[in-house]
């Protein structure tokens, strides 16, 4: 009987953490925190931030972490356009950039994330937190 007690919780929780995951994250959302971050610069203006974060289904972010690395993020309608959204991030990078796409890229759920540079974990681990729904 008390292991059942115990597990009832944890099935909740179990099941709570997976609806959550399908919630797509939204720049609306997300923006708040990271300027609670001190990124600085923070905007969703479709003009500052790009224009494949500018057009993006759930809004773009641009943003400048206090290490000075700037981030733009583009929140796509759900993870299924993840894909699209990436291939044109590598389209239009400047020359110089393509071949490093891969140490600045990242994809969370529905948003695709591109630093300028190679992000030190604790910006990538504060943007990762700031991305909500």
């Amino acid at each position: 009987m008390r292991r059942a007690i115990v597990l009832v919780p944890l099935a909740l929780l179990a099941a709570a953490c997976g609806a959550r995951s399908n919630t797509p994250f939204t720049a609306q959302a997300s923006i708040g925190c990271l300027k609670e971050k001190h990124f600085t610069g923070a905007t969703m203006n479709p003009g500052k931030v790009g224009f494949i974060a500018g057009f993006a289904a759930n809004g773009g972010i641009t943003a400048t972490a206090p290490s000075r690395n700037a981030v733009t993020i583009a929140f796509t309608d759900d993870a299924d356009h993840v894909e699209q959204t990436e291939k044109a991030f590598r389209l239009h990078a400047p020359p110089a950039l393509r071949p490093h796409m891969s140490d600045v890229l990242r994809v969370s759920r529905n948003a695709v994330i591109v630093w300028t540079t190679a992000p030190s974990t604790e910006d990538e681990q504060t943007v990762e937190g700031c991305l909500a729904s």
